[in-house]
């Protein structure tokens, strides 16, 4: 296998500090799970670091900790799966964010900061209508009135309220809107004072200024990433910053084989449908097998070219995103799943 993400720091920085613009007054959340979306964790956080980004969304107390090792204790990281009393204890113990959309979650959280002696910092889940775990509506009184006594006893600090939209439709992010609103006067008449509100992520801290609260949680477009079947990346003023290479491996006539498959990531689907980038321009993938992929030849081709498979429009013809319209998927899934041992290749300070 000769292949490798070549990833655009300064790229990525420009992209934060747009997103930094457009969220106005309300702060950034860098979201980076899955490996910052494949990316690669530390060159990422510790560049967003350098952008003047303070929280880190680490989706779980795994990614938390290591992140917490990167940073350092300014950091404000917020991982929103705590799977075990464990996970709750670890969470505590490195002064995590935590949120908590689940009852026994909150009573795990507790305990383990009665254990360690210290105050857990909970941002509480409203389920908005996602169904993306969080307090549905009708529990939500008792759960409020159940943390309020938490607070009280000096186990949590109830820093902030939360949830995910499903950015499907402006009616059902707005009727998420106004439960997440009403979800927010339930907890202040127990006499919770939440100082952190946030419920949008990418698409709707771009598109919905209202959505953006205290705080709005960006993940894909920090990476370039832009909604399938949404606005291009260059409408949202954003860029891709990575670029997906593969060497060619042999010549076989008319065709090529590169060092990339199904096996490392590249969807089988994209056969016969998309073109890479060669060095005498855009060529169709006749093939995908799991360690190799064929594509059609050019006159000079040898062994040790370089192709392009997908990245920004001067570097391939398809980006993640346009990769992913064309198999009926998101921009995220494309990068994700490209396996780690593929290697990255870092650009930029």
């Amino acid at each position: 296998m000769t292949a490798s993400l070549e990833v655009d720091l300064d790229a990525f920085g420009a992209n934060l500090s747009r997103i930094q613009s457009v969220a106005d007054s309300a702060t950034v959340m860098l979201v980076v799970k899955d490996d910052a979306y494949g990316h690669g964790l530390a060159p990422i956080v510790r560049r967003a670091w350098t952008e003047g980004i303070r929280w880190i969304g680490a989706f779980d107390v795994r990614t938390g900790l290591a992140i917490r090792a990167l940073l350092g204790a300014d950091a404000r990281i917020f991982i929103w799966i705590s799977a075990s009393p464990a996970d709750a204890l670890a969470a505590v113990a490195a002064d995590l964010d935590i949120g908590v959309g689940d009852a026994q979650v909150l009573e795990e959280v507790a305990a383990a900061a009665a254990t360690l002696d210290a105050r857990a910092r909970v941002h509480l889940k409203i389920d908005t209508g996602l169904h993306r775990n969080g307090v549905r509506p009708e529990s939500w009184p008792a759960f409020t009135a159940r943390a309020r006594i938490l607070e009280e006893r000096g186990s949590l600090d109830v820093v902030g309220i939360w949830s995910h939209i499903a950015e499907a439709s402006d009616e059902e992010d707005d009727a998420a809107r106004e439960v997440f609103d009403q979800a927010i006067a339930v907890a202040r008449r127990t006499g919770l004072e939440p100082r952190v509100r946030h419920l949008a992520a990418s698409a709707a801290s771009f598109a919905r200024p209202e959505f953006r609260y205290d705080l709005v949680r960006v993940g894909a477009f920090a990476y370039g990433i832009a909604p399938a079947g949404g606005p291009s990346a260059d409408e949202l003023g954003i860029r891709p910053i990575a670029t997906l290479r593969a060497d060619v491996t042999t010549v076989h006539g008319e065709l090529v084989h590169i060092g990339i498959g199904s096996l490392n990531g590249v969807p089988s689907t994209l056969a016969g449908r998309v073109d890479v980038a060669t060095p005498e321009g855009a060529r169709r993938v006749v093939a995908i097998h799991e360690l190799h992929s064929v594509i059609e030849g050019w006159p000079s081709a040898g062994v040790g070219d370089t192709v392009a498979v997908y990245g920004p429009a001067d570097t391939a013809p398809y980006s993640a995103t346009a990769l992913a319209e064309t198999i009926g998927t998101i921009g995220e899934q494309i990068a994700v799943r490209l396996s780690p041992g593929i290697a990255r290749v870092y650009r930029g300070r």
